[in-house]
């Protein structure tokens, strides 16, 4: 048999892209090496599934650090609004939260997956268990598929949708790198995104949790690549942590690039008002040793490297700190400071940045520059974003775009045979 559309990857952006050409009238095979769909989508938010971001198109390019100029037309397309209309219009009530995030009301990323496979056999989406091994390529056109022992599926579009690196146990090993290379596509190095970084001085703040801090992260140069308020954890490497990761997807190259993480303590105070709580701390209990006072200030466990980076012995008295002493205790409680030795692997990443060069591909429709015929949607492309529900977003709105143009490029086809 030879279906219209053969798309290979039966994750978010694979499934939005089956069901959009689908729609169209194509005939579509998904072809997943997993007996399951959607795995990763099982351990996205946790297990809730963060669907995507109830924002306007320019915030949530605001929120691509990557390429966001990319996904202009895609999101425009498909927003944030298309999505919850899509998921509830397939029977998944859904709810927003905290920084405007989407769940499903159950809490229960098993009910996306089930929503989708629902409407997958609606729409007479053919689910074929193979893994894709090479692309068919003939006169600069792709019209085939060959799995990974040698069957061949013949179709007249293939939607690459295979994912990245990042938590390979769901499947996403990198197979759609070779394919685009194979294509004659380049593909930029994939590494990870929304990743803990590895950072010196960390010893014994593991498990320590701060919330409302400032992160700042200076570049070599420094320049300041990042600067957001949120929450943090230490841990036995480094740091982690909402605020973190969303601090890695603006840290590209750690091969060339030394970063240094400041953390604010007091991000509600300048120094001038920080220094006059110092004092006040100081002058109110001026027999109390100085580890003691500053435990008012900051939580128990972080105080000996709070003292460490300040240079200042905690057993000295609240009444013995000179001026100078203080002043350098303020600037510590407003930028400690970590040198970040890198990130994580890529295994521990939510995400993988980096993938197929978008310069060669079509941002309307996902359609190759090389290839006819090729698409590619979601993680493969080398975008990416923060966390909150983007990275989603981009899977179904270029899985949406690639759907619609394949299943487009498939009706040309066929008026041109019936012309001929």
């Amino acid at each position: 048999m030879t279906y219209d559309v053969l798309v290979v990857g039966g994750g978010a952006a694979g499934c939005m892209a089956a069901l959009s050409a689908a729609g169209q009238g194509a005939s579509v095979a998904l072809l997943e090496r997993n007996e399951k769909l959607g795995r990763k989508l099982y351990i996205t938010g946790k297990g809730r599934c963060n669907v995507t971001n109830h924002c306007s198109v320019p915030e949530c390019l605001a929120n691509i650090p990557h390429n966001p100029r990319f996904l202009t037309s895609a999101l425009t397309r498909f927003t944030p609004e298309d999505t919850i209309a899509f998921f509830e219009g397939l029977g998944v009530p859904l709810k927003i939260e905290r920084g405007n995030r989407v769940f499903p009301v159950s809490d229960r990323a098993a009910d996306i997956i089930d929503a989708l496979l629902r409407a997958l056999r609606r729409a007479g989406v053919e689910l074929i268990h193979d893994r894709a091994a090479s692309l068919e390529l003939k006169d600069g056109a792709v019209n085939g598929v060959k799995g990974a022992d040698g069957r061949r599926y013949s179709c007249k579009a293939v939607i690459l949708a295979t994912g990245g690196i990042s938590y390979p146990t769901t499947g996403s090993t990198g197979d759609g790198y070779a394919l685009a290379k194979q294509a004659g596509h380049t593909v930029q190095p994939p590494h990870g995104s929304l990743v803990p970084l590895e950072a010196e001085g960390c010893t014994g703040l593991q498990g320590l949790s701060l919330r409302n801090v400032g992160l700042k992260i200076r570049n070599s140069k420094n320049k300041i690549v990042f600067q957001e308020q949120g929450e943090l954890l230490f841990t036995h490497f480094g740091l982690s942590g909402p605020l973190v990761l969303t601090a890695s997807a603006h840290m590209r190259d750690f091969s060339e690039e030394r970063y240094t993480a400041y953390i604010d303590l007091k991000p509600a105070l300048d120094e001038e008002t920080l220094d006059r709580r110092v004092v006040r701390e100081l002058t109110g209990g001026p027999n109390r040793n100085l580890r003691h006072v500053l435990e008012t200030l900051e939580p128990r466990s972080l105080i000996p490297a709070v003292l460490e980076q300040a240079g200042l012995d905690g057993e000295i008295k609240a009444n013995a700190v000179t001026r100078a002493q203080r002043l350098q205790l303020v600037k510590v409680l407003k930028a400690m400071t970590f040198p970040i030795t890198g990130s994580r692997p890529v295994e521990e990443a939510i995400v993988t940045a980096g993938g197929v060069a978008v310069n060669e591909v079509s941002p309307r429709d996902m359609s190759s520059k090389y290839v006819k015929g090729l698409y590619f949607a979601g993680e493969l492309l080398d975008v990416d974003a923060h966390t909150g529900g983007f990275n989603l977003q981009i899977a179904w709105a270029t899985g949406h775009a690639a759907g619609l143009g394949s299943a487009a490029y498939c009706a040309e086809a066929s008026d041109l045979e019936g012309d001929a």
